[in-house]
């Protein structure tokens, strides 16, 4: 992700006329994200429509200034330093369901929010998501997927498979409608990673089922994702770190190479799950990419693999101070 550029005084002006009094000033983001890390938005609007978030986006490309979408704050860590542009936290969450259909605002949390709509309707098609903290608009973003627990252990589920079409503000500044194969859908990936085009709402066709047999699911989706990952109530973290090596997981060759338990400051590989890094209390985003690239070398000397980091890395970082071959479990 380029390096943001900071706004100015005229810039600032522009975004004021145009947004309002909703428009604030030096609002901390930490608490906006699932990690509780992150310094200063130099600029922040939160938005309660697609209509607000059209108009605060269009806004801040008009005034040439660098944006960023925030959302249920997952799988991002934002830098200590903060973001020196305008962040656009979307709230936008209306939803409905039209016969066998589900149309949400892209602010809309997947969970609890839409994935309880469905239920009460009695539309299957959602529920495997449940527990993933992500709005709509984040899960069109990575096509958000989960690894079903047993006896369909071995089958990813992937969003994209009941996503029917949905409303944009392309990059040239156009609403319209487009169909799911727009999106060209892949693990961990959509056409919006190299496209600015913004979700503004989507639509979900899901199939009629029992409520009792979908709350089945989602209580056995839970369980098995409560025995692998940490809970983000008490042990603040990103969800996974690294990208999936095919036949190989991750967590695995961190597993193996001892690092479970190493700490940096206030960060921690998790001693439940290698491939996550969760906040032990006042962890810094230094803290995470020390772990981070500490892990990648060993990981990388011990068994010749490289480690990709999923993770999106938002707004301005200090200075990342390198660990000493340390052993796991100490504390640096």
């Amino acid at each position: 992700m380029p390096k943001p550029r900071s706004i100015q005084p005229e810039q600032f002006e522009l975004l004021r006329k145009a947004l309002g009094a909703a428009l604030r000033v030096d609002v901390n983001l930490a608490s906006l994200t699932t990690f509780q890390i992150g310094g200063n938005a130099k600029a922040f609007i939160s938005v309660k429509s697609a209509d607000e978030l059209a108009l605060a986006v269009s806004t801040a490309r008009a005034a040439v200034v660098d944006y960023f979408l925030l959302g249920a704050g997952a799988n991002i860590l934002i830098g200590d330093r903060g973001y020196p542009g305008l962040v656009i936290h979307n709230q936008a969450n209306a939803a409905r369901v039209e016969n066998n259909l589900l149309i949400a605002e892209s602010g809309a949390m997947v969970y609890p929010d839409i994935i309880g709509l469905a239920a009460d309707a009695g539309l299957s098609g959602l529920e495997h998501y449940v527990g993933i903290p992500s709005t709509i608009g984040g899960a069109l973003w990575q096509n958000l997927h989960f690894l079903s627990p047993p006896p369909d252990r071995l089958r990813t589920m992937f969003i994209a498979a009941v996503v029917q079409d949905a409303d944009i503000l392309s990059a040239e500044g156009v609403r319209k409608t487009v169909p799911c194969d727009y999106f060209e859908f892949g693990y961990d990936y959509s056409v919006l990673h190299d496209r600015a085009d913004v979700v503004l709402s989507a639509t979900f066709a899901l199939a009629p089922a029992e409520k009792t047999s979908i709350e089945h699911t989602m209580q056995a989706n839970l369980e098995w994702r409560g025995q692998r990952h940490p809970p983000l109530a008490s042990e603040p973290s990103a969800g996974s770190i690294f990208r999936k090596i095919e036949g190989i997981g991750a967590g695995r060759l961190i597993d193996e190479c001892g690092l479970k338990g190493l700490q940096a400051g206030g960060a921690q590989v998790s001693p439940r799950h290698a491939n996550i890094l969760i906040n032990t209390g006042g962890a810094t985003a230094a803290d995470v990419c020390s772990l981070i690239m500490h892990i990648q070398k060993t990981v990388e000397k011990e068994t010749g693999y490289w480690l990709e980091p999923e993770i999106s890395f938002v707004g301005e970082f200090a200075p990342v101070r390198r660990l000493k071959t340390p052993a796991a479990g100490k504390t640096y």
